[in-house]
């Protein structure tokens, strides 16, 4: 039988863990909230739109029959469920509604007694998806795609700080396929002759590198530099635009 306890008050545990909880109150003998309480109650709906409501649990004060309580904290129950869904929020399939009445452990002071006590979790918001994540899904085998917004300072293979978001993105695409294989070309701008210090290939490596550091299989991956050799406007170019295109780093779909 002890056995049996320890289990059941173990599930119970492990269900409230994460639930949060705020509490309305009522006046003597009354089954909607108080006038301070309805602001209060007010102010948390605001702040708590992104909320799912799991349990509402009613209590009134030692005055009065047990069953007169019992019946006054399932009004206190229906009142406030009323208040919380005509403010928009949202209710669990599974929502428990218990009215205690008075049978619970007492505060001394009975205005803290009569209440309704609000559980609820927060609704974990889902992370809006890039572009760049879903380009990548979507492709096939052979394809290239150009990674927007990298950066490198003058002649290195230093990513610059405002590259971090896409290089978040490409993670992000390796971690969500992981059949995904793929080449990290590098390209420059500019030189007519060759990539003299190899710059094209430190820069796809850079950010192969990233990706070994996140925990990324290095089987999945290979980095390679072009130079000038594939340009997407003639060199020299005829000004900073096509320079910025030509300087570049793109991925090779290998397996997808």
């Amino acid at each position: 039988m002890g056995l049996k306890i320890t289990i059941l008050f173990f599930l119970i545990s492990i269900k409230s863990m994460g639930q949060k909880q705020f509490e309305v109150f009522f006046d003597f003998n009354k089954d909607f909230p108080n006038q301070s309480s309805i602001l209060a109650t007010n102010e948390w709906i605001a702040a708590n739109k992104n909320i799912e409501i799991v349990k509402l649990l009613g209590y009134c004060d030692s005055v009065d029959t047990k069953n007169y309580n019992k019946k006054l904290a399932e009004r206190r129950i229906e009142n406030v469920r009323d208040l919380l869904e005509k403010s928009g929020l949202k209710f669990s399939k599974d929502l428990e509604k218990i009215a205690f009445g008075k049978d619970f452990k007492q505060s001394k002071i009975q205005a803290e007694n009569r209440k309704v006590t609000i559980f609820y979790i927060e609704e974990q918001s889902k992370p809006i998806e890039s572009e760049l994540t879903k380009l990548i899904r979507n492709s096939k085998v052979g394809e290239t795609i150009k990674l927007p917004n990298i950066y490198f300072f003058n002649n290195s293979a230093r990513i610059v700080p405002k590259s971090q978001s896409t290089l978040y993105d490409l993670l992000c695409a390796m971690e969500e396929n992981k059949k995904l294989k793929i080449e990290i070309q590098g390209h420059i701008c500019c030189q007519l002759v060759s990539d003299i210090n190899d710059v094209s290939t430190a820069r796809a490596k850079a950010i192969y590198s990233y990706l070994i550091r996140n925990k990324i299989d290095r089987k999945r991956m290979t980095y390679k530099g072009y130079g000038t050799s594939r340009p997407i406007h003639k060199i020299p170019e005829r000004n900073e635009t096509e320079a910025d295109e030509n300087r570049r780093v793109e991925i090779l779909i290998i397996e997808n």
